[in-house]
C-alpha cells in the first residue's frame, strides 16, 4: 500500500513538472515565425472524400447522371457531359462548338447560319441537339429497323446508341459501320470511335425523337 503512494506521488510530481515547463516554455516561443500569411491554402477535397460511403461513385464519363436515368433527358446530358462536360460555350481544337460540339456544316443543315449567335445562345444548342438528332433517326430509319436488337462486336445494338454515334461521326459513318458488322469503324480526330459511341450510350429512351428529314432548330 505505502508503494503504491509513493508511485502516485511521483507520478504526481513528474506531471506538475511537465505543465511548469510547458508555460514557461510557451513565452519562449516566438509565435509569428508560425504565421500562415503568404502560404498557398487553397485546397480542394474530391468530391468522393465528402461523401456518404454508401453512395460513393467514382466521378469520370462512365459514370453519369444516375438520377436521369435511361429517359431522353439522361440521353442528351450524358452525351453533352462526354462530349464538353456540359459547357455552351467552348470551342475545341477542331473548331466545333458548343455543348453538344457542333460543326458548322452540320448547323447549316438545321438552318443554324450564325455560329457567334449559337455559342452564345444555350436555347438554340438544345433546339440544335433535337433537330439534328431527329434528322439523323429519319436518314437511318432503315438501318433502325433492320440492326436494333442485333449485336456488333459484342454490343448490343440499340436506336439510341445509333442516335449518338450518328452526333458523333454522321449518319453516313453509322450506316458503314452497322453494313460492314463493326469493321468500318470510323475514329474522330481524338480517336473516339463509332463502335465505342454505340456502348457508351447505349439503352436510351429516344422515343421522344420524332424522324424529320426536314428538322431544323430555328
Amino acid at each position: 500500500m505505502v508503494k503504491n503512494i509513493g508511485s502516485y506521488g511521483i507520478l504526481a510530481l513528474t506531471i506538475s513538472t511537465l505543465l511548469y515547463f510547458s508555460f514557461q516554455s510557451s513565452e519562449a516561443f516566438d509565435l509569428s515565425k508560425y504565421s500562415t500569411e503568404g502560404l498557398d491554402l487553397n485546397y480542394t477535397v474530391k468530391l468522393d472524400a465528402i461523401e456518404d460511403n454508401s453512395t460513393v461513385q467514382k466521378h469520370n464519363e462512365e459514370v453519369f447522371t444516375p438520377y436521369l436515368g435511361k429517359s431522353f433527358v439522361g440521353f442528351k446530358e450524358a452525351l453533352a457531359f462526354k462530349e464538353s462536360r456540359g459547357n455552351y460555350s467552348v470551342v475545341n481544337s477542331y473548331g466545333y462548338m458548343g455543348k453538344y460540339q457542333f460543326g458548322k456544316n452540320t448547323l447549316k443543315l438545321i438552318g443554324i447560319n450564325d455560329p457567334a449567335a449559337f455559342l452564345k445562345s444555350p436555347r438554340m444548342q438544345e433546339n440544335a441537339f433535337v433537330a439534328n438528332t431527329a434528322r439523323n433517326k429519319w436518314i437511318l430509319r432503315r438501318d433502325i429497323k433492320n440492326y436494333v436488337g442485333k449485336r456488333i462486336n459484342g454490343v448490343l445494338v440499340t436506336e439510341s446508341g445509333i442516335l449518338a454515334a450518328a452526333h458523333l461521326a454522321g449518319a453516313g459513318s453509322v450506316k458503314k459501320y452497322l453494313r460492314s458488322y463493326g469493321i468500318d469503324n470510323f475514329a474522330d480526330g481524338y480517336g473516339t470511335t463509332v463502335g465505342y459511341y454505340m456502348k457508351r450510350f447505349s439503352g436510351y429512351d429516344t422515343s421522344f425523337i420524332k424522324a424529320d428529314r426536314k428538322a431544323k432548330a430555328i
